[in-house]
């Protein structure tokens, strides 16, 4: 079992930045796993964000945030970050990662985290 947990949200200005943490706990290898954040603004559908595969070269990213965001990981401490910067409000929303057994992160997700919410203000 993978419990993952998402730190680093809050409320930010335009233009800013901020740093998501995705750490993981329990029996796990977490440099087996693949990893993509999701946000969720309210009322609308979740929508990916990037992931980043067990090869740390191996990244994606949502049309909307490449070039202001980046995925990289750390798996000596099992954790992926996500540096968001050039932050807009259209980034607000609640940010969770997903872990899957796999080479890319592609669905189904094996673990999901609760999430963090982000603010981004005019």
């Amino acid at each position: 079992q993978v419990q993952l947990v998402e730190s680093g949200g809050g409320l930010v200005q335009a233009g800013g930045s901020l740093r998501l943490s995705c750490a993981a706990s329990g029996r796990t290898s977490f440099s087996l796993y693949a990893v993509s954040w999701f946000r969720q603004a309210p009322g609308k559908e979740r929508e990916f964000v990037a992931s980043i595969g067990r090869s740390a070269g191996n990244t994606g990213y949502a049309t909307s945030v490449k070039g202001r965001f980046t995925i990289s990981r750390d798996n000596a401490k099992n954790t992926v970050f996500l540096q968001m910067d050039s932050l807009k409000p259209e980034d607000t929303g609640v940010y969770s990662c997903a872990a899957t057994y796999r080479d890319y992160a592609t669905p189904p997700y094996d673990y999901w985290g609760q999430g963090t919410q982000v603010t981004v203000s005019l």
